[in-house]
């Protein structure tokens, strides 16, 4: 009897997990190692639209996923001393009413480990160190476990991904980058945001904070403009004084104490807002999937419904091609191709509209927002702009 086809999948946030369920569902033996000790618990809201549902339907979950909606209401634009400017409605921003979902980051990570920790084998605390392939397989070092051999390695290991450094090159050739940097950090809800989000621009920066899990939490959000920045990215303090330095001059709302809150804050996230162009996500046994391949851009609300889908199409063609994965790998690049390239369109324009450049954009938004009639127009069409976005593929029934 023929051996199911070995494969490694770097990365157990979003993309790691749903392509582990695919491919044990299509009778593959998954092993996945992760970086960090456990799941990694907090991050931001994402948002799941389009051809992801279908995906989230057809792994049992739909039902799951959407009673951890987070139900946010709206956002409020506010001014210095708080006064509030402004308003738009979550379907404005793209969200459409009882079809799409937002959930936070790790809420949606637990329910996909949940459906995956006793089909696959999860190995925590390690990661890949080098990659050597053959004819039969790629062998693999680890920083702390015994080398292994499978038959194909998969990076979803995120925008930094350590399999696309090994196997393909420095990040800085594929990474595009947008400008700017975010940060998103968890605390009490000390202004009782019932399930809404506040921002307050200035020139070049953004301080937001919205509500999470059902009021009970919330995030501050910090984004900036700003020349590549060089840090460690597995030191936190080194980032928090990045981030202090960029505010620590800007006094209006609530910046003091959020600049307060982030020094303590454990549940912690920052990088650059970029995306990711490669020309090839495959070479020999290696390939990639979601943010290591194709990340839109942490701001584009896209990332994870491409990690969803593309885990979907990669697992189903390795099937279809009864693991010849020369074949599903192009054919995986084909049905994706396009579907990748409209949504990264998207990105560039929400990332676009975080920041403001000139006070005088910020008094035109505002005064804009007084005339809902303007805004609906204009936010209907860049409903609708997504909404293409997010169902630019036709998913096979693998």
């Amino acid at each position: 009897m023929k051996q199911p086809m070995r494969v490694l999948i770097s990365g157990a946030s979003i993309a790691g997990p749903a392509l582990a369920y695919w491919l044990h569902r299509y009778g593959f033996e998954v092993t996945v190692v992760e970086r960090a000790p456990s799941l990694r618990p907090g991050g931001y809201a994402v948002d799941i639209r389009g051809a992801a549902i279908s995906v989230l339907e057809r792994m049992g979950i739909l039902d799951d996923v959407r009673s951890l909606d987070t139900h946010m209401t709206g956002v409020y634009f506010v001014n210095d001393k708080g006064k509030i400017k402004g308003k738009i409605s979550e379907a404005s921003m793209g969200n459409q009413q009882g079809m799409d979902i937002e959930i936070m980051r790790e809420n949606l990570s637990n329910i996909l480990f949940d459906l995956t920790k006793d089909k696959v084998t999860y190995i925590w605390g390690d990661s890949i160190t080098s990659i050597h392939e053959s004819m039969s397989g790629v062998e693999v070092q680890y920083t702390n476990g015994k080398p292994d051999t499978f038959d194909l390695i998969i990076g979803a290991d995120g925008i930094h991904s350590n399999v696309r450094t090994l196997k393909f090159g420095d990040e800085d050739q594929f990474k595009r980058t947008l400008g700017c940097y975010i940060s998103i950090f968890e605390f009490e809800n000390y202004l009782n945001l019932d399930h809404s989000q506040m921002l307050y621009t200035v020139p070049g920066k953004t301080v937001g904070m919205y509500s999470a899990n059902d009021k009970k939490e919330a995030k501050g959000m910090l984004v900036f403009q700003s020349e590549p920045l060089k840090y460690d990215r597995y030191n936190t303090e080194e980032q928090k004084n990045l981030i202090k330095n960029a505010f620590e001059e800007l006094n209006g709302w609530e910046t003091p104490n959020l600049l307060q809150k982030l020094i303590n804050a454990s549940d912690f996230y920052f990088d650059e807002i970029c995306q990711i162009h490669m020309p090839t996500w495959s070479d020999g046994r290696i390939a990639l999937v979601g943010d290591a391949a194709y990340c839109p851009s942490p701001l584009s609300g896209q990332g994870t419904s491409l990690a969803l889908v593309g885990a979907y199409v990669l697992a189903g063609e390795l099937k279809a091609a009864n693991g010849d994965y020369k074949r599903s790998f192009i054919t995986y690049e084909n049905v994706m191709k396009n579907f990748v390239e409209k949504n990264q369109k998207i990105g560039l324009l929400t990332a676009g509209g975080m920041i403001e450049k000139s006070n005088f954009k910020i008094l035109l938004r505002n005064a804009m927002l007084r005339f809902p009639i303007l805004m609906n127009g204009m936010f209907k069409m860049i409903t609708r702009m997504i909404a293409k976005a997010a169902n630019e593929i036709e998913l096979k029934d693998y």
